[in-house]
């Protein structure tokens, strides 16, 4: 357990300094959008470009990973919009909370923690679950979010907009070129190439201070109260039933004779005990969901979550 405190502590160390920057005034607010966009449009994808880079193609796009983290997915969202669609909780609000109970915050935080925890070889099957999670598990939940206020023809643009926000997300096409570079052979070199380094080298304290202060400026803009019952469940539908789905699954589909090694399935289920995504927060105020419950379900899987993911790490046996 010291020795996964000794990552763990310092990675939501920083988030919590980028909260608490937020709500002191330390960080304007009108800088956090900012931030995020950095993150997002820069840093963020040059790390991913590296990781395509170095990785071989067939870690990044493992069937056997892809499936096993969509099958669990689905079910997370399919199980969370039964549990809370209801009562005052309307289908757009029910379908963006499945999506934070689904969808890890495993660009900013995940892939530089579980690279530092269990080495470089994770960022394959992460990289996989992030392109589930952009791809596929957004792009259902947006859909039905939109599907709330759509009819006829509005459902088939609702469907058109979800997947044109999926094709607007650079992280995706960041792995895309890095996987074409690898396979050519023409990677950057000279300035360019310590330009993108330089960039890469940013992502993790910048993105994990950003995750702190877009969680603040979320519930900061809230406009509604949100008891305890309408967002602690599904935090801990996000921290515990995610990783118990995905580790369940994993095995099972070993136990059928699908070629998946202990170490991805390792991965995949740190992945999905790691918090909601932050950025979740910023798209429910798009669409006009309820985000002081969106931005409660964030804050409390981002707070339980270094217990909780400690914990885990030490059940599964990581050690550094």
């Amino acid at each position: 357990m010291p020795s996964i405190l000794a990552v763990t502590i310092p990675f939501f160390a920083i988030v919590f300094a980028g909260y608490a920057a937020a709500r002191f005034r330390k960080l304007p607010e009108d800088a956090i959008p900012g931030l995020n966009s950095f993150v997002l449009y820069a840093a963020l994808p040059c790390m991913l470009f590296r990781f395509g880079t170095s990785t071989p193609i067939p870690q990044l796009l493992n069937p056997a990973v892809l499936g096993v983290y969509l099958i669990s997915a689905l079910l997370i969202v399919g199980i969370t919009i039964l549990i809370t669609y209801r009562g005052a909780v309307t289908l757009k609000d029910a379908s963006f909370g499945a999506q934070t109970a689904s969808f890890p915050n495993s660009g900013f935080m995940g892939i530089p923690l579980l690279t530092t925890l269990l080495g470089a070889a994770a960022a394959g099957p992460m990289i996989s679950s992030i392109l589930v999670d952009l791809v596929v598990t957004a792009s259902i939940c947006i859909t039905l979010a939109l599907w709330h206020d759509a009819s006829g023809q509005g459902r088939r643009a609702a469907v058109g907009n979800a997947l044109r926000g999926a094709a607007s997300n650079p992280m995706p096409w960041a792995i895309a070129f890095g996987v074409a570079s690898r396979a050519t052979g023409l990677e950057p070199v000279g300035p360019i190439d310590v330009i993108i380094r330089m960039l890469a080298d940013a992502a993790t304290p910048v993105a994990l201070f950003t995750i702190g202060a877009v969680t603040w400026r979320a519930s900061r803009h809230a406009h509604t109260r949100t008891p305890v019952s309408g967002y602690l469940p599904v935090a801990l539908i996000k921290l515990l039933l995610h990783p118990l789905l995905v580790a369940a699954t994993a095995r099972s589909a070993q136990a059928i004779g699908v070629p998946l090694s202990d170490f991805e399935v390792l991965v995949l289920t740190l992945t999905a005990a790691l918090p909601s995504a932050s950025n979740i927060a910023i798209l429910a105020e798009r669409y006009g969901a309820d985000t002081g419950r969106i931005a409660r379900i964030i804050l409390a899987s981002t707070s339980l979550a270094f217990v909780t993911f400690s914990a885990l790490a030490w059940m599964l046996g990581v050690s550094r």
